[in-house]
C-alpha cells in the first residue's frame, strides 16, 4: 500500500452525474463510497434530495445515507469526525476510498479539517452587537486592530461579518481569535480532488428533468409531510423551502416548481464556482489516470 491512502473526492453540482460516477469509481477500485452530500444524511428527506436508489446503494457499499433522523442534525465538524472513523476503518484494508457529494462545507470540513471555536457567550453576542449599532464596520475595525491585529492584518476589513465573528470569539474567552486558527491536525489520506464533465446547459437541462422526476415520485407530498417541520434549518434548502409559501397560500403550485428548478440552476451556479478551485472537470478515464499518478508520487 502506499504511505497514505487516497481519498476520491468526486464533488460538482446538483445533477452533474456524481452518484453513478461515484459508483463506478468505487467498484473499479473495490472500495466504499462516503456522502458528503448533507441532505442525504436524513431518513425523512427522500425525494427532494434526489437520494440513491435502492439499486445505486446495493451496488457499492455507502455510509451517511439515511443514517439518521432530522432530530439528530450533524454539523460539518460532527461529520467529519465520524467519517474519519469510517476511513480509518476502511483505510485497514483499502488503498483507497470515495468521497461523494456536492456541500463544500462538509467536502472541506472532513478533507482539510476546520478550526474549532470556544461556544460564544449571549454576553459577547450583546457587546458586539452594541458595537455595531454604535459605530457601524468602522467600529469594528477599530476593535479588532485592537484586540486581533494579526488577524486585522489578513482579514477582509470590509467583510463585517467576519469582523463579528471574531469579536465575538475574543469577548468569550479574552484570547485573539487568531490563536484558534491553524490548529488542525493533519489528515492521514491524500485527497484527489475531481468532478464529472458537464457543460452549463446539459446540466441545466438535468435539473429541470430531475424537478419534473422528483415530482412524478411524489416530492409535493413529501415536502407537504415535512411542512409541520419547515422550521428546522436542514429543510430550509433548494427542493423543499419553496413549497412553504405554496403550502401557506402566497402563491401557487406552477409558481413552487418553476421556484425549485430556478433556485437548483442557481444552487448549481454556485457549486460550480467553489469546486472550481478545488476539482477538475473530468470522466472515469481520467479519474483513474489521476489517482495513478498520485499513488506514483
Amino acid at each position: 500500500m502506499p504511505d497514505q491512502p487516497l481519498l476520491i473526492v468526486l464533488g460538482g453540482p446538483t445533477a452533474s452525474g456524481k452518484t453513478g460516477l461515484a459508483i463506478e469509481v468505487a467498484r473499479h477500485f473495490g472500495t466504499e463510497i462516503l456522502s458528503a452530500d448533507s441532505r442525504q444524511f436524513y431518513r425523512e428527506m427522500r425525494i427532494g434530495n434526489a437520494r440513491p436508489s435502492p439499486e445505486e446503494l446495493a451496488a457499492v457499499p455507502h455510509h451517511f445515507i439515511a443514517d439518521r433522523s432530522l432530530d439528530a442534525p450533524l454539523t460539518a465538524g460532527t461529520f467529519a469526525a465520524k467519517a474519519l472513523e469510517v476511513l480509518a476503518r476502511l483505510f485497514t484494508t483499502h488503498e483507497t476510498a470515495v468521497l461523494a457529494g456536492g456541500s463544500g462545507l462538509y467536502i472541506r470540513a472532513l478533507c482539510e479539517g476546520l478550526d474549532e471555536f470556544p461556544a460564544v457567550t449571549e454576553a459577547a453576542r450583546t457587546r458586539v452587537q452594541g458595537i455595531v449599532e454604535a459605530a457601524g464596520l468602522a467600529g469594528l475595525q477599530a476593535e479588532v486592530a485592537r484586540l486581533d491585529p494579526e488577524y486585522f492584518a489578513t482579514v477582509d476589513r470590509q467583510n463585517g461579518r467576519r469582523l463579528e465573528r471574531a469579536l465575538r470569539v475574543c469577548f468569550t474567552e479574552g484570547k485573539p481569535y487568531s490563536s484558534y486558527l491553524g490548529k488542525i491536525p493533519k489528515r492521514p489520506f491524500r485527497p484527489v480532488y475531481l468532478q464529472p464533465a458537464i457543460g452549463r446547459e446539459p446540466l441545466y437541462a438535468r435539473i429541470n428533468d430531475r424537478v419534473d422526476r422528483m415530482l412524478r415520485h411524489g416530492l409535493e407530498q413529501e415536502a407537504r409531510a415535512l411542512f409541520p417541520r419547515r422550521g428546522q434549518p436542514v429543510l430550509e434548502t433548494v427542493g423543499y423551502q419553496e413549497w412553504w409559501p405554496c403550502f401557506n397560500g402566497e402563491y401557487d403550485r406552477d409558481r413552487a416548481v418553476e421556484l425549485i428548478k430556478r433556485n437548483s440552476r442557481r444552487y448549481a451556479k454556485r457549486q460550480v464556482t467553489w469546486f472550481r478551485e478545488y476539482a477538475p472537470v473530468v470522466g472515469l478515464p481520467a479519474v483513474i489516470r489521476a489517482c495513478a499518478r498520485r499513488d506514483a508520487e
